[in-house]
């Protein structure tokens, strides 16, 4: 009996530092879907799923006639399938939840990923605020300019 209860520490030890050491870097599942790539990709980056909580796609694909300033309103069924793999991807759908949830309040549902509490620690004192206006950089949401793997996921900073 002794040996079964040090064996199953041992296995929760390893699949916890394995968790930990998987969220420790700045990396997110890619976006495959080639409907969501050419659909969102069309105006700007596709961002992945995992960086807003479900609510937050729901809100953000309901009101896509008004989409940041700009109509990006869609077919029907192209909408329910983009919306339906966000939401299937989000922040929010996992055990544990992702790095982007820490500090989101179920009653917040941000629309913007740069005004989330995980990007906003990411991003203070890192970046000067005159960056964002930058005709290189041209707004927060412009994750290329920095980042130059953020459209395969990866956000690394070295």
């Amino acid at each position: 009996m002794l040996h079964i209860q040090k064996l199953s520490f041992l296995i929760l030890a390893v699949l916890l530092i394995a968790t930990s050491v998987a969220n420790a870097d700045e990396r997110y599942k890619p976006i495959k879907d080639k409907i969501v790539l050419e659909e969102c990709g069309a105006c700007h980056m596709a961002f992945q799923p995992g960086m807003l909580p479900k609510r937050s796609w729901e809100k953000i694909m309901n009101g896509l006639p008004d989409h940041f300033g700009e109509d990006a309103s869609l077919e029907v069924a192209t909408k329910d399938h983009i919306a339906a793999y966000l939401k299937d991807r989000a922040a929010d759908n996992g055990l544990w939840g992702g790095k982007f949830m820490r500090g989101i309040k179920k009653n917040m549902t941000p629309l913007r990923i740069t005004e989330t509490p995980h990007w906003l620690r990411e991003h203070k004192g890192e970046v000067r605020s005159s960056a964002w206006t930058s005709p290189k950089v041209k707004s927060k949401a412009n994750c290329l300019a920095c980042h130059k793997q953020a459209n395969r996921g990866f956000y690394d900073d070295d």
